[in-house]
């Protein structure tokens, strides 16, 4: 057994971000300044947008998304019950309607098939499609994609896992080859994402949407701060819309900047990581390892196993405190929404409404992957895990 407690997911943060930061803090701007517009621009060359916007969140992102695209009361989004709450708080933040559509059973992300014949049967005006690409596995972009040309919606992709996953080897974040689609893409830099910011969000789109996005995410004003204090600039602003506070600062844009330039290492290690949890775990009939379609570039956020409970004489919780008295951390993602109070509660939803993401929610543990993860480290994992399922068999 471990020493030392594994902790679930911190972040690897080095002396070049700390430089960075200290610079920020000795320079002229510490908020909206030249270096959020450097890692803007920095960051759409690295997707392939043609845009991006820097925001304090991903939830700011997507909240932003859906007031550019115009969505509001009267108006309903199809998104996944299988999401952390923000991607469905945004939709009751603009006063439209949620409308979830269960989950494919093996990426666990949102079904297609389910997105068209809700299309078909909701009496409510559906205006966008938001996708989640779960854990860093794409969503079947191609048929939401056809799906939203036939019906006229908008996409927002909530891509806070997907960095830098690809779907038919574009970049997630880049636009699709047609270009007549209203889309837009979410990123998240939270403390435990592929990169970090500590805070952090980024929206990338065509530079009209994303344009329109910027003067919402700062209070709707003409120009933004750094503009207005430069030296070419004018103290003069207009307020033009009833925007936000959704700014991100350089000194989390000083984070942004290295750790984009390490992200493929970063993705490397991640990879690794998932190639000996697969290898261990396919040898076990008790566990279920991730999917990793052909057509996709997983970016392995999360490496989420799954119980096969029949095999196993303890629940999937039980499992989670095995793994922690041998000095694991773990965590469980997600909770489907429509368990939560507030939304079974508001919309009436029952357990079975979905009943795949109700199924696998019951199943699944998420593991340790990052890469500050020693060969040590993964090998820990790896025997704790065997060693549970050893002791627990049936």
């Amino acid at each position: 057994m471990r020493g030392a407690f594994l902790p679930f997911s911190p972040p690897l943060i080095g002396d070049e971000e700390i430089a960075e930061v200290v610079d920020t803090l000795r320079s002229d701007w510490i908020t909206t300044g030249p270096k959020v517009k450097r890692f803007e621009e920095e960051f759409a060359a690295f997707v392939g947008a043609p845009a991006a916007l820097a925001l304090n969140s991903c939830t700011a992102a997507l909240h932003v998304a859906l007031v550019t695209l115009g969505i509001g009361p009267g108006d309903a989004v199809i998104t996944t019950p299988m999401t952390f709450c923000s991607s469905v708080h945004v939709i009751e933040h603009v006063g439209a309607r949620p409308v979830l559509v269960d989950v494919e059973p093996d990426t666990l992300n949102i079904d297609p098939e389910g997105i068209a014949k809700a299309l078909e049967s909701s009496p409510f005006n559906i205006r966008a499609i938001l996708p989640v690409h779960l854990y860093g596995h794409p969503c079947n972009m191609d048929a939401i994609w056809e799906i939203a040309r036939q019906h006229d919606l908008a996409i927002i992709e909530d891509a806070a896992h997907a960095l830098p996953a690809r779907y038919r080897g574009r970049l997630i974040g880049s636009p699709p080859e047609t270009r007549d689609l209203r889309q837009v893409t979410c990123f998240s830099f939270y403390a435990t994402k592929n990169l970090t910011t500590a805070e952090g969000g980024m929206l990338t789109g065509l530079p009209d949407l994303v344009e329109e996005a910027r003067i919402w995410s700062l209070h709707g004003m003409s120009r933004d701060a750094w503009k207005r204090y430069s030296a070419e600039g004018s103290w003069y602003y207009e307020v033009i819309r009833p925007g936000f506070k959704y700014n991100m600062t350089d000194i989390q844009a000083a984070i942004g900047l290295h750790q984009l330039r390490k992200l493929p290492r970063f993705q490397a290690r991640r990879r690794e990581i998932a190639r000996r949890y697969n290898k261990a775990f396919s040898q076990l009939d008790e566990l279920q390892p991730p999917t990793e379609r052909p057509e996709v570039e997983h970016a392995w956020h999360l490496y989420v196993l799954r119980l096969n409970l029949e095999r196993l004489k303890i629940s999937r919780n039980q499992f989670i405190e095995e793994l922690k008295i041998r000095k694991i951390g773990t965590s469980v993602h997600f909770i489907p929404i429509h368990l939560h109070p507030y939304y079974r509660d508001k919309y009436g939803y029952k357990p079975d409404d979905f009943p795949v993401a109700y199924r696998e929610y019951q199943r699944i543990v998420s593991l340790p992957l990052y890469p500050r993860m020693t060969d040590d480290d993964v090998d820990s994992v790896i025997e704790a895990v065997h060693d549970v399922v050893k002791t627990f068999k049936r």
